[in-house]
């Protein structure tokens, strides 16, 4: 069957038949699907009355809210709507949900207010001014030099003679000061002063017995009694003090009652200073010896040494661990050559 009309085109007046050449009419072939793939302009939304409120409202005011751009007529105003003006949905929810969160205090709660004040904390120590801190280093570095000095003095006191003892404190008599400050923070820190036991024995003996104070120091033991007490040491730290060595005291022989040592039985030459004191002491009469504990190697030992240099133990108190307190009566003068026993270690402190 042969197809040679278009199909679709009706013949009948009016109507042109099927061609035969080449020839394209308009709107058809190339150029017709050319006109329909070019793109159509798009007329703007809202028609030109929108167009012309757009070219006469101002670039930085905004668009009603609630009105539509593809919509004619004026939108409902935002005021009467109860809604915030250019704010979406999502941002009037956030809007809402902040203004119901309670405000941000001082302790970094939720919000944006201020908290409630913080209260009072307790009073600080107001901070040490630059100047007592100096002060304080100053007197803890001058406590330890003092410590050190004493520590030597001591050392020199009890590993040298008693004519070392004097030579020293002659050249230097603030040493003696020194050392003497040294000394008694050191008793102060015992239960019981031993000058003190001595003061409540002489007490119980009669105020006519002469005594004589050897190593006095400050003369606490002449101040304490009725007794005549004639005071000797190193420096003079009272207007009673005479100062000599132990080892030769100005005092006629057998001229007093009682003689003390009271933490002196210092330097190397033990059995020369209490040979000073058998001297000077009468005949029956008392030497009283208070001294650290630590000191004695042999107790036994040192009393039987004093038997040699003329003196009999009549009482000893070794109950205290700091000091041991003896009481001899002389019995004749010292015998002559060496005394074994007598023998005290050198009290010396350690660095603390």
């Amino acid at each position: 069957m042969q197809r040679s009309r278009c199909r679709g085109a009706p013949e009948g007046p009016g109507r042109p038949g099927p061609t035969t050449g080449k020839k394209r009419l308009p709107g058809t072939g190339r150029d017709s699907g050319a006109s329909r793939k070019r793109p159509r302009k798009r007329k703007k939304a809202g028609g030109p009355r929108a167009a012309a409120e757009e070219l006469s409202a101002s670039p930085d005011e905004p668009r009603e809210v609630g009105q539509r751009p593809d919509r004619d007529g004026p939108a409902e105003p935002a005021e009467e709507s109860g809604k915030p003006a250019g704010l979406s949905r999502r941002q009037r929810r956030n809007r809402q949900k902040r203004q119901q969160e309670p405000p941000t205090g001082s302790d970094g709660e939720r919000g944006s207010g201020p908290g409630p004040p913080d209260p009072p904390g307790p009073a600080e120590a107001p901070p040490e001014p630059r100047s007592g801190r100096s002060a304080a280093l100053r007197a803890r570095m001058e406590e330890r030099l003092l410590g050190a000095r004493f520590r030597y003095l001591n050392q020199q006191l009890y590993t040298g003679s008693s004519q070392d003892a004097a030579r020293l404190f002659r050249a230097d008599p603030a040493a003696f000061h020194l050392y003497h400050r040294g000394f008694e923070r050191q008793v102060r820190r015992w239960p019981e002063r031993p000058v003190q036991r001595i003061v409540r024995y002489l007490r119980r003996r009669p105020a006519s017995l002469v005594v004589a104070d050897f190593g006095c120091g400050d003369c606490t033991l002449a101040a304490s009694v009725r007794n005549q007490v004639h005071c000797f040491d190193l420096v003079p730290l009272s207007p009673r003090v005479t100062v000599c060595d132990m080892a030769k005291v100005p005092l006629a022989t057998e001229s007093v009652d009682v003689v003390v040592f009271c933490l002196a039985l210092m330097g190397t030459n033990l059995q020369e200073i209490l040979g000073e004191a058998n001297r000077v002491l009468k005949l029956g009469g008392t030497l009283m010896v208070a001294e650290v504990a630590s000191r004695f190697e042999d107790t036994h030992a040192f009393l039987k040494a004093m038997t040699q240099l003329g003196f009999k133990t009549v009482s000893k108190d070794l109950s205290s661990s700091y000091f041991y307190l003896l009481e001899f009566a002389k019995t004749g003068p010292a015998r002559p050559g060496p005394a074994p026993g007598l023998r005290l270690r050198p009290c010396l402190y350690k660095r603390r």
